[in-house]
C-alpha cells in the first residue's frame, strides 16, 4: 500500500508551480516566532498538546487563538491537567486513536462535558505491525529512514473521509474549541494539523514549521526512548553502546521537514494541488470553505 517513489527534495519540490488553495507558497516567510509561548499547553501527562492559533495567512488574516488544539493521546493526564483543559474550555476532542491502541495506552481522562469523536484511522496493518516489532526487539534494520515520509503519503490517501469530517466538525462552532489527536501528535495528527493549516491558507513553510515543533516538545522523551532503544540493541547485539548504529532510530523518531512535505508531494500527485484536495478530495465545498475560514481567522 505504500508509494513506491521518493521526493525529490524540498528545493527541486517548491520549484514546480504548485499552489497551496491556489497560490505559490515557495519564498514565503517562515513563521517569526513558532514557539510562541501561548501555543503550548504545559501538561504534566502529554508534552505535545499546542495551540494552532497566532499563525498567519498568505491574504493577512491570523488563526484565532484558542479554537483549534492539536495532541497526542490523553491517557496520561494528571488531574492538574484536567484543570487546565477545564479553564481551556475544550468542547470536542477527535481521536485517531484505534481501539487496540486505546486498550494498550488506556481511555483519554478528558474534563466533564467533554464530548469525544472517535475517527479511528488504521491504514495499514502491516506498517503497523513493522514498527510495533522494531519498537519491541529495539531492531529497526527494517525499518529505513524513508518511512515517515511513506506513512504522510499514506494517510494524506486513504484518511480522506476522516480528514473531511475534522475541517466539518471545526467549522461548526458549537464545537469547539476543539482537540484532535493519535498517539503522539506526530503522523496522523500531523497531517491532519497540515491539512487544517493549510485549508485556511497558512503557508507550507509554516506548517512544516508546525511540523517541526513536535521535536522540541517531545525532546525529552524521544531522548529517553532513544537511549532505551540503544541499550537494549547492544545487548542483542553484544556490543557497546557506542557501537550501536542508531541512524534508523534517529530518523524514526527525530522528525524532518521532508517527512511532511511528502503528504504535500502526495496530494499534488494525486489532485494537482492541496486546493483540489481539500475539495475533491475531502468533499468540502466553497460555502464550507468560506464558512471554516470565517469561523477560525482574524
Amino acid at each position: 500500500m505504500l508509494a513506491c517513489y521518493r521526493t525529490a527534495g524540498w528545493a527541486a519540490f517548491v520549484a514546480v508551480s504548485i499552489s497551496v488553495l491556489g497560490h505559490k507558497d515557495a519564498g514565503a516567510d517562515p513563521p517569526k516566532n513558532p514557539h510562541d509561548d501561548r501555543r503550548h499547553v504545559a501538561l504534566e501527562g502529554q508534552s505535545n498538546f499546542r495551540d494552532l492559533g497566532g499563525y498567519k495567512t498568505l491574504d493577512g488574516r491570523s488563526v484565532k487563538w484558542g479554537q483549534v488544539f492539536r495532541s497526542g493521546h490523553l491517557s496520561r493526564l494528571s488531574d492538574k491537567d484536567i484543570r487546565i483543559l477545564e479553564k481551556l474550555k475544550l468542547k470536542t476532542v477527535i481521536n485517531f486513536l484505534t481501539e487496540k491502541e486505546i486498550q494498550a495506552a488506556g481511555r483519554g481522562r478528558l474534563p466533564k462535558d467533554v464530548r469525544e469523536i472517535r475517527q479511528p484511522l488504521d491504514t495499514d496493518t502491516g506498517l503497523a505491525v513493522l514498527i510495533l516489532k522494531a519498537r519491541q526487539t529495539a531492531d529497526f534494520s527494517e525499518v529505513p529512514p524513508s518511512l515517515n515520509g511513506d506513512i504522510h503519503r499514506l494517510i494524506s490517501r486513504e484518511a480522506r473521509d476522516e480528514y473531511g469530517a475534522l475541517l466539518r466538525d471545526l467549522a461548526d462552532g458549537e464545537n469547539r474549541p476543539l482537540v484532535f489527536h493519535c498517539s503522539h501528535g506526530v503522523h496522523r495528527t500531523g497531517t491532519a494539523a497540515a491539512i487544517v493549516l493549510s485549508a485556511l491558507g497558512v503557508p507550507w513553510e509554516t506548517v512544516r514549521q508546525d511540523y517541526l515543533m513536535s521535536n522540541v516538545y517531545r525532546k525529552q522523551e524521544v531522548e529517553k526512548r532513544l537511549e532505551q532503544f540503544r541499550t537494549q540493541a547492544a545487548q542483542n547485539q553484544g556490543v557497546p553502546l557506542d557501537k550501536v548504529d542508531m541512524t534508523n532510530f534517529n530518523a524514526f523518531y527525530k522528525l524532518k521537514g521532508e517527512y511532511i512535505d511528502a503528504s504535500f508531494d502526495e496530494v499534488v500527485k494525486q489532485y494537482g494541488s492541496m486546493q483540489n484536495y481539500v475539495r475533491k478530495g475531502l468533499g468540502i465545498d466553497d460555502n464550507l470553505l468560506k464558512k471554516l475560514k470565517s469561523e477560525l481567522l482574524e
